[in-house]
């Protein structure tokens, strides 16, 4: 006879059914007090679990760093839009009498070799900025989704011809092939969108692909086919969606390498044109006064460096938060 086998005297009334239950649950578990006694059933371990958007946004809001790049880049935002209204000047007009003027009461970043004011245009270059990266990586976004859904369903000769593609296109760096684009399409800033997009698909291509590879094994997939689902609509409805995580922490550090290929490219000249304002373009145009008027590249330099830190970060947070073995608590 085990120790669980013990004898019960006659007379004793039956115990109730959720001492039973208790019981049951406690031996399955084979946990008992130092005492021998059965613990306490605890209701919270039979609850219905919590919302799975609202404990990403938990552990996110727990990541400190994550949290203040998120609202930064909502500041950035915010300014994109109502920036047009509160700069104190004209982010285009020159005056060649404050040239070169320091920080001051009347210029908070002081003025450029044109006379422009650098505070109005750093806040001009903030919605250029921001829609060249938005832009890009939707682009890359749409057709990578697409040509790395279909190599990995697919697989087979499709999924070799797209990806010697893709390998050919990351053989050369994205700076230099949208160098290379940029020459043949012309300068402006639509062309910067296509150049940096056309750049990044690779990237999301191979993310996406490679995801789809580990999910279509799964048993749901195959219990689609046998349903007679067809092979888009799976994609659509049960591949992509679990991919989703992963799209989105790559789309947010992509946006912070949009941002940096858009400052490269104004920086070499081949992005915004004058007299339109860009943060690589104010770098470009102000490299020759680094000594004489060092605070016509610092605002700009900042301006870059803080906006693609803060994409990073937040793309840190992000890929903790929709992981479940590495979400804060």
């Amino acid at each position: 006879m085990s120790k669980w086998d013990s004898p019960v005297a006659p007379g004793t009334p039956p115990e109730p059914a959720s001492e039973g239950l208790v019981a049951d649950e406690t031996m399955a578990l084979g946990e008992l007090l130092p005492d021998g006694s059965i613990p306490e059933f605890d209701e919270t371990l039979h609850e219905k679990p919590e919302n799975q958007w609202l404990e990403m946004w938990r552990s996110l809001k727990a990541n400190r760093a994550a949290l203040v790049s998120l609202i930064f880049i909502a500041f950035l935002a915010l300014l994109a839009v109502i920036g047009p209204y509160i700069t104190p000047y004209n982010p285009i007009e020159t005056n060649m009498a404050n040239a070169l003027k320091p920080p001051s009461a009347q210029h908070w970043f002081g003025t450029d070799q044109l006379g422009m004011d650098i505070f109005s245009r750093v806040i001009a270059g903030t919605r250029v900025s921001l829609t060249v990266g938005l832009l890009a990586v939707s682009i890359a976004l749409t057709v990578g989704i697409i040509l790395g859904a279909v190599a990995g369903y697919a697989g087979g000769w499709v999924d070799t011809v797209i990806m010697r593609v893709m390998d050919m296109m990351l053989s050369v760096p994205s700076i230099l092939l949208a160098i290379t684009l940029m020459a043949a399409l012309g300068k402006g800033i639509d062309k910067a969108v296509v150049a940096i997009g056309l750049v990044s698909i690779p990237e999301y291509a191979r993310i996406v692909r490679g995801s789809i590879l580990s999910i279509k094994e799964n048993d749901y997939v195959a219990a689609a086919h046998v349903v007679g689902l067809s092979d888009s609509r799976i994609i659509l409805r049960h591949v992509l969606p679990n991919a989703l995580s992963v799209i989105i922490v790559r789309a947010t550090l992509g946006i912070s390498s949009a941002v940096l290929d858009t400052a490269a490219l104004g920086f070499l000249g081949l992005g915004v044109q004058p007299p339109q304002a860009e943060w690589g373009d104010m770098l470009g145009r102000a490299r020759g006064f680094i000594f004489q008027a060092p605070h016509t590249l610092l605002f700009p330099g900042m301006a870059i460096t803080a906006t693609v830190l803060a994409f990073n970060l937040l793309g840190d947070g992000l890929r903790d938060a929709l992981d479940p073995k590495a979400r804060i608590k």
